[in-house]
C-alpha cells in the first residue's frame, strides 16, 4: 500500500494543465445544445409552439397530435447535432439523475430501417427502473414506473443523447421522484403568491420561485485519491492526520485560481455554457483545494435540473483533467466543508422581485409583506425545513468550520431588525393619518436606503436575508435541491394562504382598508415569529441554551431531524397543500433513513478494512524494524542497551497500546454494526447506527491518527493530508 501512495504522487506532480480554447463569446455558446425558444421556433410549427408555451406558462395540456409534432420537431434538430439517443433524464429518490438510452433507429415491417421518434415516446415511458428506492410505494412484480416529459425544463444534448427532462412516477401515481413533488410546491406558491401580489398589482398573473445555487466543491489529484480507499468508498477521508498547515492563513481563500484548476474551470464553463446552464462566478474558497461555482438566478425548477446536471459535467470534465471531484459534505476532518447555498426569491411575471423594496411605500410594504410572510412561514415550519437539509453526510458538516449550525433561525441584519420592531408598535385596527403618514414616510419608505448600506453578515446564520432574497445556508453540496426547495416553497404557500384569508376577513368583516389590514396581520406575524429570528454567532452552548428557551427544535443528526416528515402536521400540510401525500411523505422517511444506514454501514465497512488489512500491518512492520533496530543495539551495548534505545523502547510501547487500543475499538463497532442489522423496524436501525456505531468512527479515527503521527512516513499506506490538500 506505501507503494501505491508513492506511485500516486510521482503521478501527480507530473500533471500539466490543458489548453482549452476560450475563442468565442459566451453569449454565442449559451444554449446551443438545448432546445430552447430560439430552436423551438425553427424546428416546430406555429401550432406546436404556441401550444408548448402555454404548457410553460398556463400549464395546460399538451395533447398526443401537438406531441407528435413537437416530437418530430425536436427530433430533427437532435439529429442535426449529432445525437443517436433520446432518454428520459429524471430523478429518482436515489438524490441523484438516471437515464435509459434508446436509439432513433428503427425497422419498418418491410425491414426498411428509419429514424423513428414520436409524441409517445415523447411524453411518456415506462423504464421499470425498479430497483430504485421507493420506501415501499411499489413492489418489484408492481416494478411499473412511469416517466413524464416536464415542458417547463427545456430538453438538451449532452453527448450525443437527446435527454428530456421528466417526472417519476408509480403506476398508482404516487411521484417516485424528487421532481414532482417540487413542481406541485411551485405551483401551490404561484397560486398564493399571485393572490397576494394583486393586493398591490392587479397585473400580476404570476408568481416564479427563483434559485441561485452556490456549488462549493473540493478538487483532487484522481491518482491522490485513488490511492485512498476511503475517499474512492465513501467520499470522504475516514482517517488522516491534520496537516500542519491548513486554512488558518486564508491564504487560498479568493486567491489565484491554481492552472490546472483554472483549466478544469475553463472546460467546465463551456460545457455549462452550452448546455445553457449560466455559470457566472468561480472562485478559491476557504478550505485548500476548494473551490466554488455559481450561476445567474433561475426560475426554481429549471436551476435544479441545471444544478444535477452540472454535477455530472463536472465529474467527467474533472476526470479528463485527472481529477477527482469531491461533493461530500466534509471530505476532511478540521477544514471547511463544503456547502450549496440556496438563494431564494419569488419574482412576478411583470418582472419584479417581491423580496426587493421599491420606489414607492407600497411597494414597499409589498417587499415586507412577503418578507415577514417566509420569516413566519419558517419559524411556524423551522423543524420541518431542518429535515430538508438532513443526511448522513451533512451531518458531519453542520455545525462545524463555518458552517450553519442544525438549529433554524434567521439573520436579517440589525437595520431590518429595528424596522420591524417599529412596525410591531402599530395600533390595532384602523390607522391614524398621522400613523399611516409615519409609517409609510419614515419606516416602509426608507427601507431601500436601509438596505443600500445593510452590510452586516452573518456568514453562520443557517437562514439569512441577503439583500433582495433569502439564502439557506445548511444545504449540503451534494444534495438535490429539490428536497429543500420543495418544502421551502410549500411552507410558503401555505404561510401566504393563510395571510391572504386574515386579511381579507379583515377587509370584509372589520371595514378596514387594505394597507390598515395588511399591517395589523404583519405586526402578529412580527411578535409571534420573534423567537427564530437570531442575530449573534450560531456556534456554543450559550446559544443552544438560548434556542431551547425559545422552543426551537435542535435536531443533531438526520435519524432526529427526519421524524418530522410523517407528524400530523407535516401530513396535512402537504395534503392541504396539494404536494405530497401521507403515502409519500412516509416513502420519503423510509428512503432517507434507508440511504442514512447504508451510509454508515459502508462507512463502518470500510473503515474496519482500513485497520484490519492497513493500518494494523503498517504498525507491525514499524514495530519489527524498531525490534530489529533495539536487538542490534542489545549486540552492541549489551545490557546498557536499554539507555541507549530508550526512545525506541518508549516508541515500541506506544505503538502496541494504539494496535491493541485501535483493534478492540474496531471489534467492538463491527459488533455493534451486526447488533444494528438485526433490529426489526428501520428507525430503531437508523437510530442504532446512529448512537451505537457512528460514535466509533472518531475513536478509531484518533488511534489510528496517533499511529500516523508515530510510524515512519515510509510505511504509512495512506496518502496524507498534506499531500492531497496541498498538490495542485
Amino acid at each position: 500500500m506505501p507503494k501505491t501512495r508513492f506511485q500516486a504522487l510521482a503521478e501527480s506532480q507530473k500533471r500539466e494543465h490543458k489548453n482549452i480554447d476560450e475563442s468565442g463569446k459566451r453569449s454565442e455558446l449559451f444554449g446551443k445544445q438545448v432546445f430552447n425558444e430560439e430552436k423551438m421556433l425553427q424546428f416546430l410549427t406555429k401550432e406546436a409552439f404556441d401550444n408548448v408555451k402555454s404548457a410553460i406558462f398556463q400549464g395546460s395540456k399538451i395533447d398526443r397530435k401537438i406531441a407528435d409534432q413537437v416530437a418530430e420537431g425536436m427530433k430533427a434538430w437532435a439529429l442535426s447535432m449529432g445525437a443517436t439517443h433520446y432518454t428520459h433524464w429524471f430523478q429518482p429518490l436515489t438524490g441523484a439523475t438516471a437515464e435509459k438510452h434508446d436509439a432513433f433507429f428503427d425497422i419498418l415491417p418491410e425491414g426498411k430501417a428509419m429514424e423513428k421518434f414520436g409524441g409517445a415516446q415523447l411524453v411518456q415511458q415506462e423504464p421499470d427502473a425498479s430497483s430504485f428506492p421507493s420506501g415501499g410505494i411499489r413492489n418489484t412484480f408492481e416494478a411499473r414506473g412511469y416517466t413524464a416529459w416536464d415542458p417547463t425544463s427545456p430538453a438538451f444534448i449532452y453527448k450525443t443523447t437527446l435527454c428530456i427532462p421528466t417526472i417519476f412516477v408509480a403506476y398508482t401515481g404516487e411521484a417516485l421522484d424528487n421532481k414532482a413533488p417540487l413542481l406541485r410546491a411551485l405551483h401551490a406558491v404561484d397560486q398564493a403568491a399571485t393572490s397576494v401580489a394583486q393586493y398591490f398589482d392587479k397585473n400580476v398573473r404570476k408568481v416564479y420561485a427563483t434559485l441561485g445555487w452556490e456549488q462549493e466543491y473540493f478538487l483532487v489529484d484522481k491518482a491522490l485519491a485513488q490511492s485512498r480507499l476511503d475517499l474512492t468508498m465513501t467520499g470522504r477521508t475516514l482517517v488522516g492526520n491534520f496537516s500542519a498547515k491548513g486554512q488558518q492563513l486564508d491564504d487560498h481563500y479568493f486567491g489565484v485560481i491554481p492552472p490546472r484548476v483554472l483549466s478544469f474551470m475553463s472546460d467546465l464553463e463551456k460545457q455549462c455554457t452550452q448546455l445553457g446552464i449560466p455559470v457566472k462566478t468561480r472562485h478559491n474558497e476557504v478550505a485548500p483545494n476548494q473551490f466554488e461555482l455559481a450561476p445567474v438566478f433561475e426560475e426554481a425548477n429549471l436551476s435544479v435540473d441545471h444544478n444535477l446536471l452540472l454535477m455530472d459535467v463536472m465529474e467527467e470534465v474533472a476526470s479528463k483533467h485527472n481529477f477527482k471531484v469531491l461533493f461530500h459534505e466534509k471530505p476532511f476532518a478540521g477544514i471547511n466543508g463544503s456547502g450549496k447555498h440556496n438563494n431564494w426569491s419569488l419574482a412576478t411575471d411583470t418582472g419584479v422581485n417581491l423580496l426587493s423594496p421599491g420606489t414607492t411605500p407600497m411597494k414597499n410594504l409589498q417587499f415586507l409583506t412577503f418578507f415577514v410572510n417566509t420569516i413566519k412561514a419558517v419559524d411556524t415550519y423551522e423543524e420541518l425545513l431542518r429535515s430538508s437539509i438532513a443526511s448522513a453526510s451533512n451531518d458531519h458538516r453542520l455545525g462545524a468550520n463555518e458552517a450553519p449550525p442544525p438549529i433554524l433561525s434567521i439573520f436579517i441584519g440589525k437595520q431590518l431588525s429595528d424596522v420591524l420592531d417599529e412596525l410591531e408598535g402599530v395600533s390595532k385596527g384602523k390607522l391614524s393619518p398621522e400613523e399611516k403618514t409615519e409609517l409609510k414616510l419614515n419606516v416602509v419608505g426608507k427601507i431601500p436606503e436601509i438596505l443600500l448600506d445593510n452590510t452586516d453578515r452573518n456568514r453562520t446564520s443557517p437562514f439569512a436575508f441577503t439583500g433582495n432574497k433569502f439564502e439557506m445556508r445548511g444545504v449540503g453540496a451534494k444534495m438535490n435541491c429539490a428536497k429543500p426547495m420543495t418544502v421551502l416553497n410549500t411552507i410558503v404557500a401555505k404561510q401566504l394562504t393563510d395571510f391572504k384569508k386574515e386579511v381579507d376577513a379583515l377587509i370584509d368583516k372589520k371595514n378596514l382598508k387594505k394597507d390598515e389590514a395588511v399591517f395589523n396581520i404583519l405586526r402578529e406575524y412580527i411578535k409571534t415569529s420573534k423567537r427564530i429570528r437570531f442575530e449573534g454567532d450560531g456556534y456554543g452552548m450559550e446559544w443552544q441554551e438560548e434556542a431551547r428557551r425559545r422552543k426551537l427544535s435542535f435536531n443533531k443528526n438526520t435519524p432526529e431531524a427526519l421524524q418530522i416528515i410523517t407528524s400530523k402536521e407535516s401530513v396535512g400540510l402537504f395534503k392541504e397543500m396539494d404536494v405530497m401525500s401521507e403515502v409519500e411523505l412516509k416513502a420519503r422517511q423510509d428512503v432517507e433513513l434507508g440511504a442514512y444506514i447504508f451510509h454508515i454501514q459502508i462507512e463502518g465497512r470500510v473503515l474496519g478494512e482500513m485497520v484490519y488489512n492497513h493500518i494494523i500491518p503498517a504498525a507491525i512492520r514499524y514495530q519489527n524494524l524498531l525490534l530489529e533496530n533495539i536487538g542490534g543495539l542489545k549486540e552492541v551495548y549489551g545490557a546498557a542497551h536499554k539507555k541507549v534505545a530508550e526512545s525506541q523502547l518508549n516508541l515500541l510501547e506506544q505503538v502496541g497500546e494504539h494496535i491493541l487500543e485501535i483493534k478492540k475499538l474496531t471489534d467492538e463497532m463491527t459488533d455493534a454494526r451486526k447488533r444494528a442489522n438485526g433490529l426489526s423496524t428501520i428507525d430503531k436501525k437508523a437510530q442504532a447506527y446512529c448512537n451505537n456505531v457512528k460514535p466509533y468512527f472518531d475513536t478509531i479515527r484518533e488511534q489510528s491518527d496517533k499511529l500516523e503521527k508515530l510510524i515512519s512516513d515510509d510505511l504509512w499506506p495512506f496518502t496524507k493530508y498534506r499531500e492531497i490538500l496541498f498538490t495542485k
